[in-house]
């Protein structure tokens, strides 16, 4: 992707916000809408209402979540995008909406790279390798000679072929040179279950959704996707350990539609990467899934799109991903 795609995008949005400025420099005068394409009770429908109330409280405005799920979140990047650009819809947007659909999917009803002007980062989510706690297998490095020793039939359970976890499956096999079974789950709930059960023998998942099997002494991780050790799994390694510059997460963030006034954009961030900069807001988000460092600014997060659409584009093609 040319490097100046967001940086336009974000140009376009300032352009447009002169316009709005005097509109938006009492804003929010209105309630809010925030655009998820997740369900109510999902775990990015609670990341979304855990910072959504300190910034109802801190805007004196009300924020209305609308869940717009289904079509690998293509529904409510769609609604996000047709908006009016007023300053009043904002999306939280996950890495599948604003990246990787772009290489799965031959026709998007929105443009992931021209539709949205960045906010601001949320955090980024860890995934896992795990196997059953009674699985023989106590490292990576047993994961990768049962593999070698038994081409094709290590079951490893995943979302499917064309989400995170079903990708990080190909990849990892790709770059250790394994073979393993892929089984597709159309739930992570229902893949947990199965690899508790000795029905598949691994499972690469956020870690949220096996967190609690690990504490429970259920499943057994094995290493983590990203380059650093995760708070909390302390004693897991990275996949880095064994391939160096391994480092994979899945992310949440928010965007406006591109026009969006700039001052409503800058008091969006700044009032977003206060809350997230909270210790206690960084624990309870923690708690169920991103790990924050704060909001950073707008063009951090568009130099950030930027670098995960030139690596995604890349992992596609190496693992052989075509888009339909």
């Amino acid at each position: 992707m040319k490097r100046r795609t967001f940086t336009l995008s974000a140009a376009g949005a300032a352009l447009a916000g002169w316009h709005g400025l005097g509109q938006a420099q009492g804003w929010p005068e209105r309630p809010i809408k925030l655009v998820l394409s997740q369900p109510s009770g999902s775990g990015p429908d609670a990341m979304a209402r855990m910072i959504t109330e300190p910034l109802s409280r801190k805007w004196g405005q009300g924020i209305v979540i609308e869940n717009r799920p289904g079509g690998q979140n293509a529904i409510g990047a769609q609604a996000a995008a047709r908006a009016p650009a007023d300053g009043y819809t904002f999306y939280f947007a996950t890495a599948a909406a604003l990246v990787t659909n772009a290489y799965l999917f031959k026709n998007l009803p929105y443009d992931p790279k021209r539709d949205f002007v960045p906010v601001g980062m949320i955090g980024k989510v860890p995934f896992a390798l795990c196997v059953n706690a009674s699985s023989p297998l106590k490292t990576l490095q047993d994961f990768i000679a049962a593999a070698k020793a038994n081409p094709g039939r290590l079951a490893v359970a995943n979302e499917g072929p064309k989400t995170f976890s079903g990708m990080m499956t190909r990849l990892l096999s790709s770059q250790l040179g394994i073979q393993v079974n892929s089984v597709p789950y159309v739930s992570v709930g229902a893949a947990v279950t199965d690899t508790v059960g000795g029905q598949t023998e691994a499972i690469i998942s956020d870690v949220p959704s096996v967190a609690q099997m690990v504490k429970a002494g259920r499943l057994r991780p094995l290493a983590v996707t990203t380059a650093k050790r995760v708070a909390g799994w302390e004693s897991v390694p990275p996949i880095a350990d064994v391939l160096p510059n391994f480092d994979y997460a899945g992310w949440v963030g928010i965007v406006a539609p591109v026009g969006t006034p700039a001052a409503a954009i800058q008091r969006f961030n700044r009032d977003l990467d206060a809350v997230l900069l909270d210790k206690e807001m960084a624990a309870r988000l923690l708690a169920i899934g991103p790990i924050t460092e704060g909001a950073g600014t707008s063009e951090q997060m568009g130099a950030f799109l930027q670098a995960e659409h030139t690596r995604w584009a890349a992992l596609t093609r190496d693992i052989g991903i075509l888009p339909e």
